[in-house]
């Protein structure tokens, strides 16, 4: 059964971090390219950071840039995201998302290129 599983989110004070994992199980993540989405409630979805098959290309949303750090483990059939400093406004579900077909160093950005989500984690930033 293909499956994209996140965990790591939860409750967090403003200037805190998280570690996002995004775990795949009936397909291999080393031949997809990956990334973070995240919903807050009443707004659209919006991509946070993506990275290639190639972990050399990533890319990150201004909203997160020198926040965010996206990598992969393919050992581990795993992405993750860490998110340092976090805001009251980096507060969403986030979710993973798994484009295939991609070439080695492409950088899938819009919603419609990803083949597999999760069903999210949520992020609440609050004190």
């Amino acid at each position: 059964q293909v499956q994209l599983v996140e965990s790591g989110g939860g409750l967090v004070q403003p200037g805190g971090s998280l570690r996002l994992s995004c775990a795949a199980s009936g397909f291999s993540l080393a031949t997809y390219a990956v990334a973070w989405f995240r919903q807050a409630p009443g707004q659209e979805r919006e991509l946070v950071s993506s990275i290639a098959r190639s972990e050399e290309r990533t890319y990150y949303a201004v909203s997160v840039s020198g926040r965010c750090a996206i990598s992969r483990d393919n050992a581990n059939n795993t992405v993750y995201l860490q998110i340092d400093s976090l805001r009251p406004e980096d507060s969403a579900v986030y979710y993973c998302a798994a484009a295939g077909g991609a070439g080695l160093y492409y950088i899938p950005t819009a919603s419609k290129e990803f083949r597999y989500w999760g069903q999210g984690t949520q992020v609440t930033v609050s004190s």
